[in-house]
């Protein structure tokens, strides 16, 4: 294959990491398979990452990235709050329900990571890739519509965490895209509530 950009050699094979593991799950991802679906050498993963635990950080943190760039494509101010966060909570739906696999994987990885202490640090890292990407939600989404919020936002990204792993856990099980969307407007709501104007 043609010689890659080292950055251009990491998006390769983090993609190729996604489409083997989204097909197989986590175990079929071997750094072997992953440089095969790449079409790529051994040698040319090792030159890009230092190891597959390396691979998995860099795939956490893209799908983390997508999945905030799916929430926040259609923000529109005019809407309000309450508009701001139905349009996130509907971008990620819809990003769910394209990419089922990815999700899937990223709540294998946890459940896994779990069980093995090396891979604890991986899991956190997950988490708190999350953790910035809700942040950084809340915090665009009052400053669009010039609100502010009652509660601290760290304990408001948690509550949003805890609420779209569950929905999109149980959407991963029944595929009831209606039933999630209501839950979901259930959770803006609750989320409006801890806001007001800004001062």
């Amino acid at each position: 294959m043609p010689r890659l950009a080292l950055e251009d050699r990491r998006a390769a094979l983090v993609d190729a990491a996604l489409r083997v593991m989204v097909r197989g799950g986590l175990a079929a991802g071997t750094t072997r398979a992953i440089v095969a679906e790449a079409g790529m050498s051994l040698a040319s993963f090792h030159y890009a990452f230092s190891s597959r635990d390396e691979l998995l950080r860099e795939m956490v943190h893209g799908v983390v990235g997508q999945e905030f760039g799916a929430a926040t494509a259609q923000l529109d101010p005019e809407e309000g709050l309450a508009g701001c966060l139905r349009q996130a909570a509907a971008g990620y739906l819809e990003h769910l329900e394209r990419e089922p696999g990815h999700e899937q994987l990223m709540l294998e990885l946890t459940l896994h990571a779990l069980r093995v202490p090396t891979l604890r640090g991986l899991v956190t890292e997950q988490y708190r890739a999350y953790t910035e990407a809700a942040t950084r939600l809340l915090e665009q989404a009052a400053q669009l519509t010039g609100t502010q919020w009652r509660r601290p936002i760290p304990e408001l990204a948690r509550l949003l965490i805890t609420l779209v792993d569950g929905a999109t856990t149980t959407w991963l099980v029944d595929r009831d895209t209606a039933a999630t969307r209501v839950a979901l407007e259930s959770a803006v709501e609750v989320f409006v509530a801890h806001a007001v104007p800004a001062s």
